[in-house]
């Protein structure tokens, strides 16, 4: 169900603006969802589907970080600026500029899912409810996965795409032809490539500063700032309902997932089996059910709201 925005702007932030879109009204009894996208450097076009969570009653914020879509773009900033505090300084400053601080629930996708943990860890009195979909708990196991996907691509695509790494020539067609191998596969298996996904990487096609500078090359090259980053020891922080969302194709395996579900205490994940990265839009019909069944179970009202049990996930 298509929803249209009620509000657009900008928050100011550290002398710089974050773009802001609302969709749905905000202030009532149900939390509005705020979604954190990935990259780092994406924008927030191949998320739009989850507006439709607002014909429901809950609200949806989408927002493009610092660096992206429109936002701020900063193209000659030093690497050092680009942190994984800095993000999450400007969703603190996004949740108060609109008010919601009382009443919210996180929705992080793939980056945007450290982003959320880290958020949520530091328990913000008005956070319900954490969303962390298709997202790895570290890098150093996201970049061990990496290797283990690579070698599954057909005969000689991966030393391929390595000849071109070496070179340094990650910028030829030829690269992103090969790099293709991967995407179709474990980033998003729906082709041709629904347009707001393909919005979101033209985008970053466009400016990669920040993917380029604390990412990589790919998804499957991770050589910047992010290569050694990790929350996995922020995770026993987090005290909300949490649902964990991956695909059973996607490029965030069970093994860097795991570490939330071990470490966060209140915790359910749900496989899409058709899926690999980008669930909302592989699967999206029972994507929009999952997501309702959350946001309505950890309602107050709600019996077991909070219930500390772990829903067993099969992970085979």
């Amino acid at each position: 169900m298509a929803v249209p925005p009620i509000a657009k702007g900008w928050a100011s932030f550290g002398g710089y603006r974050t773009w802001y879109r609302v969709t749905g009204e905000t202030g009532g009894e149900l939390p509005a969802v705020v979604v954190v996208h990935g990259g780092p450097g994406s924008t927030h076009d191949y998320l739009l589907n989850l507006c439709s969570l607002a014909g429901h009653g809950f609200p949806v914020v989408h927002y493009d970080q610092l660096g992206s879509g429109g936002s701020t773009r900063l193209p000659g900033k030093e690497a050092g600026f680009w942190t994984p505090e800095l993000f999450g300084d400007e969703l603190d400053n996004l949740v108060q500029h609109l008010g919601i601080e009382d009443n919210y629930v996180l929705f992080g996708q793939s980056w945007g899912g450290l982003v959320v943990a880290r958020h949520a860890a530091q328990r913000p009195d008005g956070l319900r409810g954490l969303v962390i979909a298709n997202s790895p708990a570290s890098y150093p196991l996201w970049r061990q996965e990496m290797d283990v996907l690579r070698a599954q691509l057909p005969p000689g695509v991966d030393d391929q795409l390595r000849a071109h790494e070496a070179a340094g020539t990650t910028d030829a067609p030829e690269y992103f032809e090969l790099m293709r191998a991967f995407y179709d596969r474990h980033v998003c298996r729906v082709l041709p490539w629904p347009a707001d996904y393909l919005a979101s990487f033209m985008e970053m096609a466009d400016d990669n500063t920040v993917y380029a500078t604390m990412n990589g090359p790919s998804e499957f090259t991770v050589t910047g700032t992010l290569k050694d980053y990790s929350v996995i020891d922020e995770l026993d922080d987090i005290e909300v309902p949490t649902l964990l969302i991956s695909g059973r194709h996607d490029e965030a395996t069970p093994v860097t997932v795991q570490p939330y579900f071990d470490r966060i205490h209140d915790v359910r994940w749900e496989i899409f089996e058709d899926s690999s990265h980008v669930p909302h839009l592989e699967e999206p019909d029972r994507f929009r059910e999952v997501m309702l069944e959350f946001l309505r179970d950890i309602q107050p009202t709600a019996p077991a709201s909070r219930s500390a049990e772990r829903e067993v996930a099969s992970h085979g």
